[in-house]
């Protein structure tokens, strides 16, 4: 039997060495962020991707070696494994092969194949499989006793055995297997009387495709057509006499009366084991690739959502518009503490803009406001339009923040423990400052499916969607680093090597002992040992420390090579982190050693170049057309400013700055031809695009990015 790290050499094509060494990290309970990012030298510079990557895979071989165990324990007690049997078996590397193999020990409901073997039937199987019977009516008369009546009933039973036979044959499901893969076509057809119900799935009603060729959105959208009832769906290959023949062209040997027989048991096991089995198999499979697909959309797009822009730490007003219930506004600290609470009233019913624009006016001024942050939900372009004619004596830079979940979190008990006398509204308003603040520290507060970045969130699995995104959050907190003097413990959850009772006790060691001065400190904390301090040290910051490297994402395991390395050419700290000269004068390569490698060793004069930088880029202001209102104000051809509110396999919905978002097919993407609509754009994109068709009635706008410029 082959090794987890050979296993999974092979199949991601990648060195078996590193595979080894990061799958011995991975079972030493290392974490994915700290293997890439801190032990590069042992996996040969391995990225966060392929490390995941590796995991699945390493997953994948222990499911397929406890499989073996069940099916060799099962078969053994059967008093039916041979030494060969077992060789094919450990030897076996696939699954479905593997369970083809499994399949005639396979303990099973009972078969008329099983019936006709209790009735004596199986010796004239044999004899019609042989093919050398020419009167098979005086070979049935044979076995025309007990409870078999005729000789039709003797034939019958016997060609249900034979097929049973080639049902179980590994070489002819595979065959059918591979014909399968490479041209079965998915039907779909319209349930009688559903016409009405089902119309959003019309362009479905009468649909033909390769399967291997049908998008993961098709065929997620086939399938939940079929689970309402709408839609019966069919998967067949594309000639399927042609395949019976080639079939026949194993077991149907001459043109002998058994023969016949033999072909009958061949047409029987297609359409009664084989295809029903295997097109099963291939719903699956289609099924899993498209989930697949669709998972991968949504965590690219809550990467994206996560890594966008900060605002930083300014003091930030913020809004969640409303129009009868008012707009709520709060002002906030730059650390995103709630200072102040109240509602304004400017739009209809009351309509009262003088005095809402005079509170805005004095409160930027009391709090010292930097930037406002609006809603871009109900009355958001109002509210908007409102804030920018207001006459600020200093303006602050304004922004329209997307709000999608916002509700959702107000309403958590999360939000209840941060804000316990406050309500679901005033929360929401926080929530919306703090995401221009800080958009990673708040959107991992919400259900990423409460947020509108996927599709068909909840047709895939659920499981591997979740594992997928948690991953998504852990990469991303990880890749920014936390301050550890101000991060909630929610944030903090998801720092390598912690979680949230780790995450708890510091913070609750912060409340009693006061800021963090040294990431040395951490290890007073309740239930942080050693492993722990190793996964976790490097990505927590501590702004002002003593020990400057302590706001860096250098490891503390290298704070003494830095030492040694400064040391040896006069350097001193402070003039290792502000001037690019004197670090250029180290020679990197007097210091490597069997631990320590060049990448290890560039990563810190880097970071020694960047000490307590943000990775994620500046922000940008933005304003929609003053225009729109309204999908009415729309016409063809208008060429308008845009943000790219979601993506998919099929193209970008853009938020325009009216109701409805507008689709920006695949085919209009660009200029070029685009296969992957995630290499052209990402979430919260700034964009420009061009109105080509407006469907008012079905709120629908198709938009276009070519030639926009």
């Amino acid at each position: 039997m082959i090794s987890a790290a050979s296993y999974t050499s092979k199949t991601l094509q990648l060195s078996e060495k590193s595979v080894a060494k990061t799958i011995e990290l991975l079972k030493g309970g290392a974490t994915i962020p700290f293997i890439s990012r801190y032990r590069k030298e042992a996996t040969g510079g391995l990225d966060e991707l392929q490390i995941a990557e590796i995991q699945r895979q390493l997953n994948s071989y222990e499911s397929l070696v406890k499989r073996k165990e069940t099916i060799l324990g099962t078969i053994e007690e059967l008093g039916k494994l041979g030494p060969d049997l077992r060789l094919k078996i450990e030897n076996c590397w696939s699954e479905a092969e593997l369970e083809d193999i499994y399949l005639p020990y396979k303990p099973k409901r009972k078969t008329k194949a099983e019936a006709a073997r209790e009735k004596g039937l199986e010796g004239l199987a044999k004899i019609l499989m042989k093919q050398y019977e020419n009167d098979v009516e005086r070979a049935a008369q044979r076995f025309v006793r007990g409870q078999v009546q005729s000789i039709d009933e003797a034939l019958e039973g016997a060609r249900h055995i034979i097929a049973e036979w080639i049902n179980e044959n590994p070489k002819t499901r595979d065959f059918v297997r591979n014909q399968m893969e490479r041209s079965a076509r998915i039907h779909s057809a319209l349930v009688k009387g559903k016409e009405a119900e089902a119309s959003k799935y019309r362009d479905y009603f009468k649909f033909d495709e390769q399967l291997r060729r049908c998008a993961s959105h098709r065929v997620l959208a086939l399938l939940r057509a079929e689970n309402e009832g709408y839609l019966r769906i069919k998967v067949r290959p594309e000639n399927e006499e042609r395949l019976i023949e080639n079939i026949n062209r194993y077991y149907v040997k001459g043109h002998s009366d058994s023969s016949e027989q033999v072909a009958l048991a061949v047409k029987d096991a297609y359409k009664r084991l084989l295809l029903p089995s295997l097109e099963t198999e291939m719903r699956k499979k289609a099924k899993e690739k498209a989930d697949a697909d669709s998972i991968k959309v949504f965590a690219d797009n809550l990467k994206n959502l996560l890594m966008e822009s900060p605002l930083g730490q300014k003091r930030t007003l913020a809004i969640d518009p409303g129009f009868r219930t008012g707009c709520k506004v709060v002002c906030l600290d730059e650390q995103g503490n709630l200072l102040h609470n109240e509602t304004i009233f400017p739009h209809p019913p009351q309509r009262e803009q003088s005095r809402a624009q005079e509170r805005l006016i004095k409160l930027v001024k009391q709090y010292n406001i930097e930037a406002i942050a609006i809603g871009d939900g109900t009355a958001g372009r109002e509210t908007e339009q409102l804030v920018r004619a207001v006459p600020f004596a200093q303006k602050p830079s304004v922004f329209m923040v997307n709000e999608d979940g916002a509700s959702v979190y107000s309403a958590s008990a999360l939000a209840r423990d941060e804000f316990p006398d406050h309500d679901v509204t005033v929360r929401g308003s926080v929530s919306i400052g703090r995401r221009l603040m800080d958009p990673l520290a708040e959107l991992i507060k919400i259900d990423p499916k409460s947020m509108g970045i996927g599709q068909y969130q909840h047709d895939v699995d659920q499981k591997l969607l979740k594992q997928e995104l948690d991953w998504v959050v852990e990469s991303s907190v990880n890749a920014v680093g936390v301050n550890l003097n101000t991060a909630s413990k929610h944030l903090l959850t998801y720092v390598s090597g912690l979680g949230p009772k780790i995450a708890g006790n510091i913070v609750a060691h912060r409340r009693e002992n006061g800021d963090f001065r040294s990431r040395t400190e951490l290890k007073k904390v309740a239930g942080l040992g050693p492993k722990a301090f190793e996964q976790a040290a490097g990505f927590l910051r501590i702004s002002k420390a003593r020990n400057p490297l302590d706001e860096t994402a250098v490891h503390p395991e290298r704070y003494a090579l830095i030492k040694q390395m400064l040391s040896d050419h006069s350097i001193s700290m402070d003039d290792a982190l502000f001037n690019r000269d004197l670090r250029k004068r180290i020679d990197l390569h007097k210091y490597v050693n069997q631990e320590v490698g060049l990448p290890t060793l560039e990563d810190i004069l880097e970071e020694l170049a960047k000490p307590g930088r943000d990775p994620r880029e500046g922000i940008k202001e933005f304003s929609f057309d003053p225009r729109l209102k309204a999908i009415e104000d729309l016409h063809e051809g208008m060429v308008l400013p845009g943000i790219v509110g979601n993506v998919t396999n099929f193209g970008a919905f853009v938020n325009i700055g009216i109701k409805e978002s507008g689709l920006v097919h695949v085919s209009h993407l660009a200029n070029k031809y685009v296969s992957n609509p995630a290499d052209v754009v990402k979430l919260n994109q700034q964009v420009r695009v061009k109105v080509l068709s407006v469907d008012v009635e079905r709120k629908r706008v198709q938009l276009s990015m070519k030639n926009v410029d």
